[in-house]
């Protein structure tokens, strides 16, 4: 299968999830170094739904769209159980992927794509979007400039309301429940500030009548001894913040991994003299994943970083639910 090719990157998509729908392949339109080429969806209407939308050729089957010769790249946006099996399966034909979160439910399930993905010189990412808006270099900045002291803690937290019952994030034969979902952010928050060696001290977790966690909450530390407290959860009123603790203040950042494009984001510091509040510049975070996906797979750019945050956050998962006494599968 031809991968590399002149820009646009050529695109297929495997799965209709809704984040494609309302974010992802907008942003995906706009990139004009990637060209949308083909939608897959196991129900033709579906897919029909998608490429009428889109402008892209519908497909049923993921198979039939990887049995496709013009297409460079696949956007993987399945369900966590079912992930795994396609993204290898997109990477076994010479497709660079870009996965939606989680991209392996345990650590040895990520690094296994990234080994296969970095065999064959192919470009993998998963869907970390909220990293790319700038409000959390700004927080990087500001407290690599002392502007809070010391860092102490870090907390982070997200939580949305109910889902309908029959939300596929309720079924744990798709690999549902709230920590590989929600819980996604606040562990990579943990890793954003306080590094890869993050260990798991403590952990809880809720289980659903689905037999599903719906919550949970756990604490990490560095090697250093700074602590990180996360909570997540599907029945909480909708929140998605952290706070950094120093010595001398805090930095509180709301609305942290879900900033609408024209949301302005505001920094708060508190100190002994007050607070003092920072008002950031809008920025499209799913814009700039579609620049970004592009130019790796333009560029090849180097991605150690990433697979190793990747291959961290998923054995960071897979250490709270063995804390939380849930068998790891």
């Amino acid at each position: 299968m031809p991968v590399n090719r002149p820009e646009p990157v050529r695109l297929g998509v495997l799965g209709c999830a809704d984040i494609a729908w309302r974010r992802t392949l907008p942003a995906v339109l706009a990139e004009p170094r990637l060209r949308l080429v083909a939608v897959a969806s196991r129900d033709g209407g579906r897919a029909r739904r998608f490429a009428d939308r889109f402008g892209a050729a519908p497909v049923t089957g993921y198979d039939r769209l990887l049995d496709r010769d013009d297409i460079d790249a696949v956007y993987v946006p399945l369900p966590a159980a079912l992930l795994p099996r396609w993204v290898d399966a997109a990477l076994a034909t010479g497709r660079h992927v870009l996965a939606e979160k989680p991209l392996g439910r345990t650590g040895a399930e990520a690094r296994e794509l990234v080994v296969r993905a970095t065999a064959g010189d192919l470009v993998l990412m998963e869907n970390a979007a909220f990293q790319l808006h700038p409000q959390h270099e700004e927080a990087r900045r500001l407290v690599a400039a002392g502007e809070i002291g010391p860092l102490r803690t870090v907390t982070s937290v997200f939580g949305i309301s109910p889902l309908p019952p029959e939300d596929i994030r309720y079924r744990p034969e798709l690999g549902g429940g709230a920590l590989l979902d929600v819980g996604f952010y606040p562990l990579r928050t943990a890793q954003m500030f306080l590094g890869p060696e993050l260990r798991v001290v403590g952990a809880h977790l809720h289980t659903g009548p689905s037999g599903v966690d719906i919550a949970g909450s756990a604490l990490l530390a560095a090697p250093d001894g700074v602590a990180a407290a996360v909570s997540f959860g599907f029945g909480h009123a909708y929140r998605n913040a952290y706070e950094l603790w120093g010595g001398d203040g805090r930095l509180v950042l709301e609305r942290a991994f879900t900033p609408p494009p024209e949301h302005r984001p505001e920094l708060s510091l508190h100190g002994p003299a007050g607070v003092r509040r920072r008002t950031l510049r809008p920025h499209h975070q799913f814009a700039a994943l579609a620049a970004d996906f592009a130019a790796a797979v333009t560029t090849r750019r180097d991605l150690r970083r990433h697979h190793d945050e990747v291959i961290g956050r998923a054995a960071l998962a897979e250490a709270v639910r063995r804390h939380a006494g849930v068998e790891v599968r």
